[in-house]
């Protein structure tokens, strides 16, 4: 069974549905990138993957050996988060609470993932910094160590690089490239940019308040969607 699978899943709240006609599956080793404009229901749809929506009709599962709490997840950041008085290894070590359980600390293993993680992501000489004082590439990559500290399967990411200059945009696109081709992290990435989301991820979901596509990238450039958002161009 794959990781996520969506059978006819409607999501929405008490005013009614947002995003409904989902039907789609999220493999070990896949890279989606969810698309769509503003208000059509991407939001939604994360919220239902993290279990914080429940379905209106139709089912969210997950399978292969996921657990609920096996998601690591990078949220928008707020103003106020982005200055956050805390250190950079504190809000890293903070990726471990769900692993916890019933256990009041941080154990050694837990400090040692974080500190991993830290590395893993180019960031080790910054963990006694505090985190209000980095740059908003250096942010992120902190907060995408946090997420990595729950998982070692799937990274749900929502617009990680809002905000970034493009320098930053592009480390931060190669460092998820890199967990996803080469240690093998399953992504789930909400963009607004279609241009990146056609050049890393393997397969596109396109939202409209409904489904509108759900395929592998090369099907999805060729269509009517793909082409109204790239202006006409085919590949990139």
């Amino acid at each position: 069974m794959a990781f996520i699978t969506c059978r006819e899943a409607a999501l929405g709240y008490d005013t009614g549905v947002v995003v409904g006609g989902l039907d789609f599956t999220v493999e070990s080793g896949d890279y989606l990138c969810v698309v769509g404009e503003n208000g059509s229901g991407k939001s939604t749809l994360i919220k239902g993957l993290l279990r914080l929506n429940i379905p209106m009709s139709g089912k969210i599962l997950t399978g292969d050996g996921l657990k609920p709490n096996e998601i690591g997840y990078l949220p928008q950041q707020s103003a106020a988060q982005k200055d956050f008085p805390a250190g950079v290894f504190e809000v890293v070590l903070s990726g471990r609470q769900s692993k916890r359980g019933l256990k009041p600390f941080y154990g050694k293993k837990d400090r040692q993932t974080a500190l991993q993680n830290l590395e893993r992501l180019g960031i080790g000489k910054l963990k006694n910094r505090c985190y209000r004082e980095l740059s908003g590439g250096q942010q992120q990559r902190a907060l995408l160590a946090r997420a990595l500290c729950a998982t070692e399967k799937l990274l749900l990411l929502d617009e990680p690089v809002a905000g970034l200059d493009p320098l930053a945009t592009q480390e931060l696109y190669g460092l998820i490239r890199m967990l996803n081709r080469e240690q093998g992290l399953t992504i789930i990435m909400v963009s607004h940019d279609i241009r990146c989301a056609v050049e890393y991820a393997t397969h596109i979901l396109h939202l409209g308040n409904r489904q509108l596509f759900f395929g592998k990238t090369d099907e999805y450039i060729k269509t009517e969607f793909a082409k109204s958002f790239l202006g006409g161009r085919q590949s990139v």
